[in-house]
């Protein structure tokens, strides 16, 4: 009996899910086959906006390997859409938690319907994608020494400095690391 309401649950979540991605389209049945989808329905329905999206159960919920979900995806408003600059991207700037039941099943163990917590994004705008704005940051660093910029070496995540030649490098010349300055210099006696 487990195995039929097991069946029935993926048969109606695989018709659920068919019924969602074919909705997210521009209605061919409403346009003829020579009719043009004019610009600004194109470009509404390209916007940045929380969308219905299909979000695998396993990404939100990793750690439960040994579990079966039914559905094993679940649909959630997430953003999505296009941004008009390349550097951009579309980002939650509101979000919100919904409890959804599933049916979580161990195979030949156990089978039980439960809720899971899932964030749902409820206001989408274009943002700077994190990946440009920590390039940015990097040259905001001051500068290791204005002396001899040369010789030292600056982390652009930390904006610590380091001296460009080891104690190796100046021990091979048979000289002595001076780490105020980062030269190599000849040994005091």
């Amino acid at each position: 009996m487990n195995f039929v309401v097991s069946l029935v649950t993926i048969l109606l979540a695989a018709v659920f899910h068919l019924s969602i991605v074919k909705g997210a389209s521009i209605k061919a049945m409403d346009k003829s086959k020579n009719e043009v989808v004019q610009f600004m329905e194109v470009l509404m329905k390209s916007e940045c906006k929380p969308r219905d999206t299909l979000v695998d159960v396993y990404s939100e919920y990793p750690e439960h390997t040994e579990y079966i979900y039914i559905p094993s995806c679940v649909v959630l408003s997430r953003c999505g859409g296009c941004c008009q600059d390349e550097s951009t991207e579309c980002v939650p700037t509101e979000t919100r938690n919904v409890t959804l039941e599933v049916m979580r099943s161990r195979p030949l163990v156990s089978q039980l319907k439960l809720p899971l917590k899932f964030t749902e994004h409820t206001r989408c705008v274009c943002r700077e994608k994190a990946i440009l704005t920590a390039a940015k940051k990097q040259y905001q660093c001051a500068p290791c020494s204005e002396r001899r910029k040369r010789l030292f070496i600056q982390d652009p995540l930390t904006c610590s400095c380091s001296c460009k030649y080891s104690r190796l490098d100046c021990t091979a010349r048979k000289l002595e690391l001076n780490e105020r300055t980062c030269r190599c210099e000849r040994p005091r006696r």
